[in-house]
């Protein structure tokens, strides 16, 4: 399972039990949370009404009194309350007045008329002073029958003359209750459902950034030129520039490696041919043979010298990060670049063509775009032979203007597509020669740093195109 999916399972899992907990604690409190808000209206009504039910119980005729006076007429008219969605049209209350001995003098229900509710707790307490109240099933198997009742004392100075009980049944509350369970039953469906939005966006968020390090580390791995990912958490840039700094160190040695083997390969020729050279000088040879071996050596000599610059310059190159750009008068600079190779182009009957329109610009590192231009053009000149062709364009293109080297020559062959790039790789020339394999290396360094592309393709039915794109 990949760490994504593990992140985001193990944040939902404690968000559920962490929801689960809250929500079962607002379900179990909201039916006795009701319950209490209820008995507490209903003790602060009962002591209201114990006040009128004094008048009823000293004139003798609480079954004429006000708060019968009061019962009839609230049930005589409809209520019509919408409280929230929830509709109310008659009223709930239950009331009852005893005397001091528990007796029943009124019944708003007109059921207990005359009976003797001296051992009800709500009565029995209240007589004594006490908070009385009660609650009573009217079905002992169905808890949704009960009805709770609440008293309160009817005083005349400091004497108890009488008890007044008012009830509500708990069916009246089972609405409010099942609509506060529904609200917050919702509520935690809509954070569980916030919770998985966040915690995707998250794990969205990691991937991302754990996928540009995974695609950095397997560019680095197939040698492709690429910049260091910008990490949006301290954390991940750490490790990126972790990772950065164990790729430098890696292509570190390795860069020194290759440049030794190749410095010590390439130069195996030039120092046999020196030493040769020399043997057959100390053999003091006629003065013919002395100038055509001194000759070798000056020679020999320059190739490792020509050797030597271009590895230190490939070098310097590859180190550098970013290019200094100006604005190039393209046509200009490619004129120049054809003029400096219509010798070796004459000496091999080579026609070398420019196609070019004036007014063309482009914004690079002036020398560097020479020298990869130029290094196109002698490979160019090195493949094509004798009374071939040559051309060298630049044109606008969508990713910016494309610079282009054409040649009819032997081609690229099949097996050398993939590593043609690769430095210290080169293919024998016409006369037999390899060159150092650094020059296409440094065109394409050329085209990472101006964050631009190269590309060598077959033409058909001969030859080869090389293209240097720029961006805008």
């Amino acid at each position: 399972m990949r760490i994504g999916m593990r992140l985001l399972l193990g944040y939902f899992l404690i968000v559920a039990v962490a929801a689960w907990f809250v929500l079962n604690i607002f379900l179990q409190e909201i039916k006795p949370g009701v319950r209490r808000a209820t008995e507490s209206t209903l003790v602060d009504t009962a002591s209201l009404l114990a006040e009128f039910a004094r008048q009823d119980l000293l004139s003798g005729n609480a079954q004429q009194g006000l708060l019968a006076q009061a019962f009839s007429r609230l049930n005589q008219q409809p209520i019509s309350a919408n409280i929230s969605g929830m509709v109310k049209q008659h009223n709930d209350y239950r009331l009852y007045l005893t005397d001091a001995q528990g007796k029943v003098l009124f019944d708003s229900a007109g059921e207990a008329l005359g009976a003797d509710y001296s051992r009800w707790n709500d009565v029995w307490l209240t007589l004594r002073g006490q908070y009385g109240a009660r609650s009573t099933r009217s079905d002992p198997d169905d808890d949704a029958s009960s009805t709770m009742y609440v008293a309160a004392p009817v005083r005349d100075g400091d004497r108890i003359i009488g008890v007044v009980s008012l009830g509500k049944p708990n069916s009246s509350m089972a609405a409010v209750i099942h609509g506060g369970e529904q609200r917050v039953l919702w509520a935690g469906a809509v954070l569980l459902g916030i919770a998985l939005l966040i915690g995707i966006g998250f794990v969205w968020w990691i991937n991302r950034s754990v996928g540009r390090l995974v695609s950095y580390a397997d560019a680095v791995t197939a040698g492709e030129p690429t910049a260091l990912p910008r990490m949006d958490s301290s954390e991940l840039r750490k490790l990126a520039q972790a990772l950065e700094t164990m790729r430098l160190e890696l292509e570190g040695k390795s860069y020194i490696e290759q440049y030794v083997y190749a410095l010590t390969h390439e130069l195996k020729s030039p120092l046999a041919a020196i030493a040769g050279a020399a043997e057959i000088l100390q053999q003091a040879p006629p003065s013919p043979v002395v100038s055509r071996f001194s000759a070798n050596i000056l020679q020999q000599n320059q190739r490792m010298q020509l050797l030597i610059d271009t590895m230190l310059r490939q070098a310097k190159l590859e180190s550098r990060a970013t290019v200094e750009p100006q604005q190039i008068d393209v046509a200009a600079m490619l004129s120049g670049l054809i003029v400096s190779r219509e010798v070796p182009a004459q000496r091999k009957q080579i026609a070398l063509k420019l196609d070019v329109r004036s007014g063309l610009n482009c914004y690079a590192e002036r020398l560097l775009l020479e020298q990869a231009l130029g290094n196109l053009l002698d490979n160019a000149l090195d493949f094509t032979a004798v009374g071939g062709e040559v051309v060298l364009r630049a044109e606008l293109c969508e990713q910016g203007i494309a610079f282009i080297v054409e040649d009819n020559g032997s081609g690229i062959p099949d097996f050398a597509l993939a590593r043609i790039f690769e430095r210290f790789y080169s293919l024998a020339r016409a006369d037999g020669q390899k060159s150092s394999g650094l020059g296409l290396a440094f065109v394409r360094e050329v085209a990472r740093l101006h964050q631009g592309a190269i590309s060598l393709d077959n033409r058909q039915p001969q030859g080869v195109a090389a293209r240097l794109t720029l961006p805008k």
